[in-house]
């Protein structure tokens, strides 16, 4: 292996990669945490090709195995490539192989029973390879490594389910005799090897001292300009980030610079790509082809086109989902652009690493928002270049994720009490539920899965909450792709603009019972934002500390919402352009919240009138979901808030911000645990905007179901001002 490594050209690894490699070979788990470009692969791909090599001379030719996951299908495949680069000059005896659900049927049987180093992801573990076990036997028996790259990006929902997949992979890696070593690659974080520890059940040793050589990275914060429309309650409107950043990705193209704009969403991907695209023809007619969008949602052979053009060089510029923030080899590059800040600092950080890769200078732009977070880090850029990165938060014992996992390792391998070692102390409680719900059946000391469904479908890992809605052209019946399923009431209702490939639809019907969506093509020069209203109870409070005659609480509630109507906002300018009523029905979710309550006295005391009070707690509430990404590791539309003047289970005037999914996702709590910095910076937030009555870049929420009405700014900078002095 040593040889095989040498021959790539490297003859002394970095530190990092040596004490990694150190801690494997040793059968710790470990987890690297260094920046971009730092040569996380090799640090684990030696330990890994090198236990593969042993035993290589099997009559199987695998005497030992190893398991890559990876959260995306490209990165996946990147990694494929790879690894069949490094272990070339090894022969036959390394032989990697994609999982996934693109792979051809004929070619899954070979990779059960021959391919020694499997790349997949933890849906198709959770989905595929584990319920299937049997057939996996000789692999799960002498698998020896684990591979978990890019783990920072399990967090929340997500990173829960994620955690239960692998303990039910060790679990089954027990039954058949192996105790496989965990090697973890991520982006820089707070407390990684605890965070990987959480993740994966075991204790795990952190390698985060990056001894790799760093090209200059020149970093500008970008904030758009004002326009001079006015938008809802006559605020001032700012351009778009989206077409801000178009602008720079065209100006970049024309004069040779390879570039990949990031963006949050996939709308946003293809707008940049279209408006992108359209600038060019106007001055070069060759250039608007070598821009393109890359985004979930594509059939398998439309992503695999764009990586290979993106790895030839054909394509120029690139608008992208995170798909590409993860370690997905785009060597080359010259200049990232980054849409609105992407929820974290780590994920900031990982996408302006992805240029300048060779060593070479390098160029990232983060193109502010018009949102109150944004507007904060660019006023604030301590907050960006000084400030830690964040803890990964993921909460394993959230029984809404932890239940269906259950059932799901019963039908494995019927369950036993000694299993709570395995899934955790509140395992016995959920085992007796389950049980009682006739989902799992007790005989002796054991719990069986009885059903006839596969108890892998009880759950979607990725948090979508059901079967993904197709999105289907109404006159031909190509399907177009899809989306999940709890975004569905947003994102594809009647009258919806939805973007593909940099195609314009327009949503003719949505069915939520087969789960699908009638589109029809079209040009409308607007873009649509669903609104929705939402009302919370409180089911249980389960921590509380008073702030004064305040109190700030954590616990449990309902919540009730309802998509009522949607926005037509014009293209680059976003002027709002008419709304449009919708009668969708109502979902309720049961999750964690953070509320806090102020008195009469106080409100006295802040000059906070009955007149102006809901105006002031609904601005509180904005900005403060708004600022809580920069506090815990979610995205503002993670999370959700309510607020009312006189709530009734706390009979007072009440902010609410809860988690959007069920049993929570760690946020709330988060938020709990920060709440004196978090609201400190709410406020200041709203205090140095310099709008007159409040806007986007402060009070104004995008996904207000009340139309932004009532918002009083300076009640609410009042109000938490006294609040935080209690």
């Amino acid at each position: 292996m040593i040889d095989a490594v040498r021959e790539a050209g490297i003859d002394r690894p970095w530190e990092h990669q040596a004490r990694v490699a150190g801690h494997a070979v040793g059968g710790e788990s470990v987890i690297v945490a260094t920046g971009t470009a730092s040569g996380k692969s090799l640090s684990y791909l030696v330990p890994t090709l090198s236990g593969v090599l042993d035993g290589s001379e099997a009559p199987n030719g695998r005497g030992v195995t190893a398991l890559y996951l990876a959260p995306t299908k490209a990165l996946a495949a990147d990694q494929r490539r790879a690894v069949a680069a490094l272990a070339a000059p090894l022969g036959n005896s390394v032989r990697p192989a994609v999982f996934d659900g693109d792979t051809p049927v004929e070619e899954r049987e070979w990779v059960r029973l021959f391919a020694n180093y499997v790349l997949t992801n933890p849906d198709m573990l959770h989905r595929n390879i584990l319920p299937a076990h049997a057939r996996w036997s000789s692999f799960l028996r002498a698998l020896r490594y684990v591979v978990i790259d890019e783990c920072h990006t399990y967090r929340g929902v997500f990173g829960s389910h994620v955690a239960q997949v692998i303990r039910r992979l060790r679990r089954l890696c027990a039954r058949y005799g192996s105790e496989p070593v965990f090697v973890l690659a991520s982006a820089t974080a707070a407390a990684p090897g605890e965070a990987a520890g959480r993740l994966t059940g075991v204790p795990v040793a952190e390698v985060t001292e990056d001894s790799s050589p760093r090209g200059e990275l020149v970093f500008a914060l970008w904030e758009p300009p004002l326009t001079e429309l006015e938008g809802e309650r006559g605020a001032p409107v700012r351009r778009t980030a989206t077409a801000e950043s178009a602008e720079l990705l065209t100006d970049l193209a024309v004069q040779g610079v390879r570039t990949v704009a990031f963006v949050r969403s996939r709308r946003g991907a293809e707008l940049i790509s279209l408006i992108a695209q359209d600038r060019l023809g106007a001055v070069d007619r060759s250039l608007p082809g070598r821009i393109a969008a890359y985004r979930g949602g594509y059939l398998p052979e439309e992503r695999r086109a764009l990586e290979r053009a993106l790895h030839t060089g054909d394509l120029l510029g690139l608008a992208a989902t995170n798909a590409l923030e993860l370690g997905v080899d785009v060597s080359g590059l010259d200049a990232v652009l980054i849409t609105g800040y992407p929820g974290t600092r780590a994920s900031v950080w990982q996408q302006a690493g992805r240029a300048g890769r060779t060593g070479e200078g390098a160029l990232a732009v983060l193109v502010a928002r018009d949102d109150p977070l944004d507007t904060y880090l660019v006023h604030h850029p301590e907050s960006l270049f000084r400030a830690p990165v964040e803890s990964t938060v993921l909460d394993p014992d959230n029984p809404y994720v932890l239940a269906p996992h259950l059932c799901a390792a019963a039908a494995e391998i019927p369950l036993t009490e000694a299993d709570t070692d395995v899934f955790g102390p509140t395992t016995p409680g959920l085992l007796r539920k389950l049980e009682g719900q006739k989902l799992l059946r007790r005989r002796g000391t054991s719990w069986f899965w009885t059903r006839k469904e596969r108890a892998s479908d009880l759950t979607d890992i990725r948090g979508s909450g059901g079967r993904p809605v197709q999105v289907v052209e109404a006159g031909t019946g190509r399907l177009l792709g899809t989306v999940d399923a709890a975004a569905a009431h947003s994102s594809v209702h009647e009258g919806a603009v939805h973007l593909h490939q940099g195609r314009t639809y327009v949503v003719q019907h949505l069915d939520l019972e087969d789960s699908a969506a009638l589109v029809e093509e079209g040009s409308p020069p607007w873009t649509t934002m669903a609104r929705e209203t939402t009302s919370v109870s409180v089911l249980e409070t389960e921590a509380e500390e008073p702030w004064g005659e305040a109190r700030l609480c954590f616990g449990t509630v309902e919540v009730t919402s309802q998509v009522v109507s949607y926005l037509r906002r014009r293209l680059i300018t976003n002027e709002v352009l008419g709304e449009t009523k919708l009668d969708l029905p109502p979902r309720t979710l049961r999750t964690r919240a953070v509320w806090w309550t102020v008195t009469e006295d106080q409100l006295d005391e802040a000059r906070v009138s009955p007149e102006i009070l809901g105006g002031a707690l609904h601005a509180a509430e904005h900005a403060s979901i708004g600022l809580l990404p920069l506090f815990a590791t979610c995205d503002r539309w993670d999370i959700g808030g309510v607020s009312v003047p006189l709530h009734p289970d706390t009979l007072l005037p009440t902010v609410f911000v809860y988690d959007g999914y069920s049993g929570g996702a760690g946020f709330a709590e988060r938020a709990f645990h920060t709440a004196r910095d978090w609201l400190t910076a709410t406020r200041d937030a709203i205090a140095v905007c310099e709008c007159e009555a409040g806007c986007p870049s402060c009070i104004q929420s995008p996904k207000c179901g009340n139309g932004n009405d009532p918002l009083h700014k300076r009640g609410a900078i009042r109000l938490l001002t006294r609040l935080l002095a209690s």
